[in-house]
């Protein structure tokens, strides 16, 4: 992190040099953050399986419009990932790492946004740690190594919003002009990534703040006409397209995966309301040191002086607006609260640029102090409390599976505390910032070699390998009471799914899929009939259908809960 003192940017060439200069080598580094170890993982199921097997459905169909998982029409998103995903495919084909390439892709683009944006709004010391922090909080850093929609859909809705607040603040002319248009364009990306959210957080957090500051002349010059027109020019016509290729898309996509998914627990992920709390302390450690003292330094002083920091008041709103959002949600997940981070890490970063140098206030010099208890619980936690059962201390599970290197991750947390802490008493916060950053760094690249200790765990790619070399054309391969989604991407063909409907219920209600969508008793006729047929399935499957004693199963290979069998002895 550039040492020399920091200043508010200024119109010479000396800045622009500077600009430049910092956007390489943040690029340079945050690929190297983001790149290093991409493949090392399987594609974990169910996402990574799901988001690779549609855009792969695509291609091989030739249908961009209409998303489909195994060969059953799939609605619940939009298709802008697909098709980024589709065209890595064909560049790159079918590699770990290539398909994680979308997601890196934006998350570095939403770090290098908070760098911009902190260093337009504030200085360029601002706009740095902006991006460090983002880049390091581990919920940012391994959502942005995974193929799912919440980094893309992030990163869009973080270039949305800095895009209408750097607009806001620039003088009437073309580049003001530029910068509402972005939004417009951001926006509407956002909404082809996630659906309406792409519209609505934007119009929520906007709204209240304009509502707050009683600045509705705002609205004359935000581009309005000109900027909704681009909107809908990227937004509408793959909706309308899929609407019309499919009468049913419209009820499910509005009704059912937005309102729906929202207002009731029909999709089961209901969590209590708090549910984010621990999600978000975890997820942004160890910039959780900082976290209080940063949105208590960053609240306006009185209700009058809202006016005088109205940047700060717009991440403010942007982070708790969001939060509060999700939260109220009958259906939650972990990933839904990734918007949050990158307003949390401006106002992270503009609290500690402003104490810099010594003296440092008292909640300054609590954070090494609040690190250090929070690493020790973490750690805690993770060896002492049931995995489970009572008498059975989660370490156990943990070198269980990880072997030895539970330890070696276990010990890269407790340095993320330990380090820094020691450091702080030299009472010099860059010095304690660069320990935390480094040792959080090493922590999240311990922690991403381990997680490949888990492949056999969320992944069927050793299973889907030692079968791929054995099939013939007319083969078939089945699934029992699940659906292993990163089965096809790995065999490259669709599979036969027994008893399961899960997330692809509606798309077997609106066509005929019953060739390969199939009950048990489908499958016993297959099972013993004149083909060569394929199972994979969890091993207690595996023993209730074996102990039936209706058919004959021979074992191929086992991984970690799972088998793969078939009914026939012998090689194909």
């Amino acid at each position: 992190m550039p040492t020399e003192e920091f200043r508010a940017p200024a119109a010479s060439v000396t800045s622009d040099k500077t600009w430049w200069r910092d956007i390489i080598l943040l690029t340079l580094l945050l690929g190297v953050l983001f790149g290093v170890g991409l493949g090392r993982r399987a594609l974990w199921e169910p996402d990574e399986g799901r988001y690779v097997e549609i855009p792969r459905e695509m291609i091989q169909t030739g249908d961009y419009v209409t998303p489909r998982l195994n060969g059953v029409k799939y609605f619940e998103k939009p298709a802008l990932f697909y098709w980024l995903e589709a065209g890595a495919i064909k560049v790159f084909g079918i590699k770990e790492w290539a398909m994680r390439l979308w997601p890196v892709l934006f998350a570095i683009m939403g770090c290098i946004a908070v760098y911009a944006a902190g260093r337009k709004i504030y200085d360029r010391r601002t706009g740095w740690l902006a991006a460090v922090i983002l880049a390091t909080t581990p919920l940012y850093y391994f959502l942005g190594r995974t193929v799912t929609l919440d980094m893309p859909v992030s990163a869009l809705l973080t270039l949305t919003l800095l895009a209408f607040l750097l607009g806001t603040r620039a003088p009437p002319g073309p580049a003001r002009r530029n910068y509402f248009w972005a939004f417009y364009v951001f926006a509407a990306l956002a909404t082809l990534a996630k659906g309406l959210i792409g519209l609505v957080i934007p119009a929520m957090v906007i709204g209240t703040w304009i509502l707050i500051l009683n600045e509705w002349r705002l609205l004359k010059s935000i581009y309005l006409p000109s900027g909704l027109l681009l909107f809908l020019i990227i937004a509408v016509p793959w909706h309308i397209a899929a609407a019309r290729a499919n009468p049913e898309f419209a009820y499910f996509y509005f009704v059912n995966e937005h309102f729906l998914r929202y207002l009731t627990k029909s999709h089961h992920r209901y969590q209590p309301p708090w549910f984010f709390i621990p999600v978000l302390l975890a997820g942004i450690y160890p910039w959780t040191a900082y976290l209080a003292q940063s949105l208590a330094g960053a609240w306006p002083a009185s209700w009058r002086a809202r006016r005088e920091s109205r940047e700060m008041l717009f991440l403010l709103l942007w982070a708790a607006l969001i939060f509060v959002f999700f939260s109220f949600s009958d259906s939650k997940l972990i990933p839904y609260i990734l918007p949050v981070l990158p307003p949390l890490a401006l106002i992270a970063a503009r609290y500690l640029s402003l104490h810099w140098d010594p003296p440092s206030p008292p909640g300054l010099r609590a954070g090494p102090w609040v690190l250090l208890i929070l690493g020790l619980l973490f750690l805690a936690a993770l060896v002492f409390v049931p995995q489970h059962t009572p008498d059975r201390p989660r370490v156990a599970e943990y070198t269980r599976v990880f072997g030895g290197y539970a330890w070696v991750i276990l010990g890269s947390l407790l340095a993320t505390a330990v380090v820094p802490f020691a450091v702080s008493f030299r009472r010099r916060l860059p010095w304690t910032l660069a320990a935390l950053a480094v040792t959080g760094v090493l922590f999240l690249g311990v922690l991403d070699r381990g997680l490949a200790y888990l492949n056999d765990q969320r992944s069927v790619k050793t299973l889907a390998l030692i079968l791929k070399p054995q099939l013939r054309p007319a083969d078939e391969v089945m699934t029992y009471g699940e659906y292993y989604q990163d089965l096809p991407v790995y065999l490259g063909r669709r599979i036969t799914v027994v008893d399961w409907k899960g997330e692809l219920e509606f798309g077997m209600s609106v066509e005929d899929v019953s060739a390969w969508m199939i009950g048990d008793a489908a499958f016993w006729r297959r099972w013993n009939g004149l083909g060569r047929a394929y199972l994979l399935t969890s091993r207690s499957n595996y023993d209730k259908l074996h102990a039936e004693e209706r058919g004959q199963f021979h074992l191929i290979a086992q991984t970690g809960p799972n088998v793969l069998v078939t009914n026939r002895t012998g090689h194909p």
